[in-house]
């Protein structure tokens, strides 16, 4: 089945900054997908600025998924059909964590499958221990000095402790 270019799948985001929910969706679509491109958006449209570079968040993710053979991270600022098109994907890959994300993901469903009806869409459920986590929840928690150790990688933490204390 994925002989045929089937197998690869892009998993887009802001990853402002990357989550061990992201790095969950990430990891559980490089066991089903032959090759994953992970999506760094460069400026998303949904946000004001995002708090770190396109390139910093690109570093972030590649540390985290540097043991996953099959995985890939590339900023992006096309439309997602066409980055998706670019890389030879088939299918794009969000995670849904609650009723809010499937609102959202629905009209961009079917604004992507309009533009590009080749290009699946799938989601995957949020795992439950990640399914209340977002990086803007993070970042209030980072603001505040939270505890961030089972919400975003240490280096994470540690660039979003630097990065809010100005």
């Amino acid at each position: 089945m994925f002989g045929d270019g089937k197998g690869v799948a892009v998993c887009p985001g802001s990853y402002d900054p990357v989550t061990y929910g992201h790095l969950d969706i990430i990891r559980r679509t490089a066991e089903v997908f032959d090759r994953v491109i992970v999506g760094v958006v460069r400026q998303p449209v949904r946000k004001q600025r995002t708090l770190f570079s396109a390139e910093e968040r690109v570093r972030f993710i590649e540390d985290e998924v540097a043991k996953f053979g099959n995985v890939q991270v590339k900023s992006f600022d096309t439309l997602l059909v066409d980055f998706a098109r670019e890389h030879g994907a088939k299918a794009i890959v969000k995670g849904l964590r609650a009723i809010s994300d499937f609102e959202y993901e629905f009209e961009m469903n079917q604004l992507n499958r309009k533009m590009a009806p080749d290009i699946e869409s799938i989601y995957m459920m949020s795992s439950p221990q990640y399914s209340f986590l977002s990086s803007s929840g993070v970042k209030e928690l980072a603001m505040f000095g939270g505890d961030l150790s089972e919400l975003v990688p240490d280096r994470v933490a540690a660039r979003l402790e630097e990065a809010l204390r100005r």
